[in-house]
Parts: C-alpha cells; sequence; structure tokens
C-alpha cells in the first residue's frame, strides 16, 4: 500500500476532522493558495514575550524575535517555527526573505528530506533558523501522512524521555531574583546562565532555596582558563553536573586545557552550529548541545546526536526561547540524549501552540502525529 492510498483509507479522517488548520491561529500574507499535489508554503512573524528578562554573559532582552511557518499538502498542514535570539545572526527580515525564495511545490513527495534540505542548501547559506522551520513543518507534514509521532518512527522509547533543567539568570533586583528561583521549585534539574560578576552569588541564593543538581550555561563568559577552572571545582562541591560553553567558542586550545582538568563534563554549545562540528569538538568538549534553530531541524540534528553517541560523546538536547512548537518537535529526540534543556517555551508568556509537557519535571512527548503540537485556537 502506497502513502497516497495509505491516507485514503481513512485512518486519518478522525485526525483531520478533530484537529482543523487553525487559519486564525497562523495565518500568513504568502502563498496561502492550495492545489492539490502541490506543497504550499506559508508563513508570518511573531515575537515571543519573555516572562523575565534574560541576562546573558553578553546580551540582555526581553523579546525574541521569530516566525510561524505551515506546508500544506492536500488537506494536511505541518507546522514549523524559527526563533532567532540575536546571537544566531538572523533576524525576521533575513528569515521571510529566505522563506520567500523556496518553491516547495516542485516536490511532489514531503518525505524527500534530502533533497529538499539539499535545494535550500542551494538558495542561500546559512540561514539556519530558517531552515528549521521549514524541516520542523515537514516532519509535521510527513508524521501526520503516516499517522505517527516521530519518536515512534525513529524507534525511541518514551519513556527514556530526560529531565529537563529549567533556567534562570541573574537580576539586580532581589525580589526579581527571588521570583524567579522560586519558578524552579516544580523542577528537579535548574540550569544557571553565568559568565557575568554574580556567578558564585546567583548559586549561593539557589541554593538557600533547592539542593537539586544543577548546570552551568557559561555563554563564552569565563575569559580566564585558571578562573574557569576554579570556577568548575567549586561548582563541583555544590551539585553541578557540567559546563556549558564555558569559554570563547575560538579557545579551542583553551577548552581543551580545561577538559582536561575540570572535574565536571565540559559542554559545546555556541561552538557547536551543525553535523561537521561533532568530529571538530572531540578533544575540546565532552559533549554537545544540540539545538534545532541551530542544527537546521530535526533531521540534521537526529544525525548529530547518532554521530556524537558513536564517537562517545555526551548529548544534551537544547532549545532558544520558543512555542510550542518547536519544544515539541525537539521533545521527539528526547529519548536518545543525556540532558535535556527543553524550557524554552515554559520561558514566554504567549505560546500559541499545545504540545510537549513537563510533569513532575520530565519530558512528556505527546502521543500525538507529526511532531504533536496543535495551534491553540
Amino acid at each position: 500500500m502506497n502513502r497516497r492510498n495509505f491516507i485514503k483509507t481513512g485512518v486519518l479522517g478522525a485526525l483531520f476532522a478533530a484537529s482543523p488548520v487553525s487559519i486564525s491561529a497562523l495565518e500568513s500574507a504568502t502563498r496561502t493558495s492550495t492545489t492539490p499535489g502541490k506543497m504550499q508554503l506559508s508563513f508570518r512573524p511573531y515575537e515571543l514575550q519573555l516572562r523575565h528578562a534574560f541576562n546573558l554573559a553578553r546580551s540582555q532582552r526581553t523579546t525574541t524575535p521569530g516566525v510561524q511557518v505551515q506546508i500544506t499538502l492536500d488537506g494536511i498542514t505541518g507546522y514549523g517555527e524559527a526563533s532567532m535570539p540575536p546571537y544566531l545572526g538572523e533576524n525576521v527580515e533575513s528569515v521571510t526573505t529566505f522563506l520567500s525564495k523556496l518553491d516547495l511545490a516542485q516536490f511532489k513527495d514531503p518525505f524527500r528530506l534530502e533533497d529538499i534540505h539539499e535545494y535550500m542548501e542551494s538558495v542561500a547559506p546559512n540561514n539556519r533558523a530558517a531552515k528549521a522551520s521549514v524541516d520542523i513543518a515537514l516532519h509535521d507534514l510527513t508524521g501526520k501522512i503516516m499517522g505517527q509521532p516521530w519518536y515512534k518512527i525513529w524507534g525511541l522509547n518514551p519513556d527514556r524521555t530526560p529531565n529537563t533543567s529549567f533556567t534562570i539568570s541573574y537580576d539586580a533586583d532581589p525580589a526579581e531574583m527571588q521570583r524567579k528561583i522560586e519558578e524552579t521549585s516544580p523542577y528537579k534539574v535548574v540550569k544557571v546562565k553565568m559568565g557575568l560578576d554574580h556567578d558564585k552569588e546567583i548559586v549561593e541564593a539557589l541554593r538557600r532555596h533547592t539542593d537539586v543538581p544543577i548546570c552551568v550555561d557559561a555563554n563564552q563568559g569565563w575569559n580566564d582558563r585558571e578562573k574557569a577552572l576554579e570556577m568548575c571545582h567549586w561548582l563541583a562541591e555544590r551539585n553541578c553536573m557540567f559546563v556549558e560553553q564555558p569559554m570563547d567558542k575560538a579557545s579551542i586550545d583553551d577548552t581543551a586545557w580545561l577538559r582536561e582538568r575540570s572535574p565536571l563534563p565540559i559542554i559545546a554549545d555556541e561552538f557547536l552550529q551543525r553535523l561537521p562540528d561533532v568530529s571538530r569538538a572531540a578533544g575540546a568538549y565532552d559533549g554537545i548541545n544540540i539545538k534545532l534553530m541551530k542544527s537546521t531541524g530535526m533531521h540534521e540534528a537526529y544525525q548529530m546526536a547518532t554521530l556524537a553517541r558513536a564517537m562517545g560523546m555526551k548529548v544534551m538536547l537544547g532549545c532558544m526561547t520558543e512555542t510550542s512548537c518547536a519544544i515539541s518537535a525537539a521533545a521527539q529526540l528526547s529519548p536518545m540524549v543525556d540532558w535535556a534543556d527543553l524550557d524554552g517555551n515554559l520561558l514566554i508568556a504567549n505560546d500559541i501552540f499545545d504540545g510537549a509537557k513537563i510533569v513532575d519535571g520530565k519530558v512528556i512527548i505527546p502521543d500525538r502525529p507529526g511532531i504533536g503540537a496543535i495551534p491553540l485556537a
């Protein structure tokens, strides 16, 4: 039975009837016509509003620009998303410009993921978040065609999803800092953003509230390897599991030096973008942090996790500030990894999807076809 006949059997009929496309929620200004047998791409900007200011080593922000994407084929719609924190080098204009150049109607089969990724690479280099938005929508679409979530298609066990960390950053306002700390209560791992002048202060404040394991993301904020090593020893005494990107991504030799001496695993974040970077990370890092917005989506993220495992490296699955659309897409991969940081939807005040959940700190993947996210009307 081919895929078209599979659809016609009516297995998905109940899904279509129960989950009609929500035009009001995700209407786009581009390519809105539908042609039988051809994929139609549409998209629109959507700014994410953070619940608290995000104070990082090199920036501060209260919003994250995003673009919501749909790909429709024969009445079935897949949803995708691009989220663009400033350091990625993308913005709403660059993403919408890239998406406007795509002609997905030339592909009659949405399952040709390799061909479509090759085509996107030929249209323009980089644009990783823009490509991720298309990739996520394609995975959602094809999963719905098959009537299966992607964790099942990949043969992954949903019971093996990890706990997610919940992220906090320093705030000079003591009351606001206390509110941030109190919000960590439902979670079994807390991620602390560091690289500022108050690294020890925030950990000490957190430790007065909870003794749950922490992980640290310095966002390239430590510029002295001796001080970075001192911090790793100090953190190891305070139930820290690992440190992400302690030093500048260009400081490979210093990072390798730190890794050889650190009592904690050193994980690549800003250093790591796409599949070729996994091999480059070996020797300088103990593991990698994969993010869909950097890897061009689920297709390459799966390859990166597989390669890292084969090389004996630890694997972390991270995110940007995103709606439950992109978070649910990443959650499909979560049974493959050691650690997860899939709290991006929890950090925003204007989510427009229902999808992956966190229950007692653990990532729960929706048992729905595709990526498992549905738009909120």
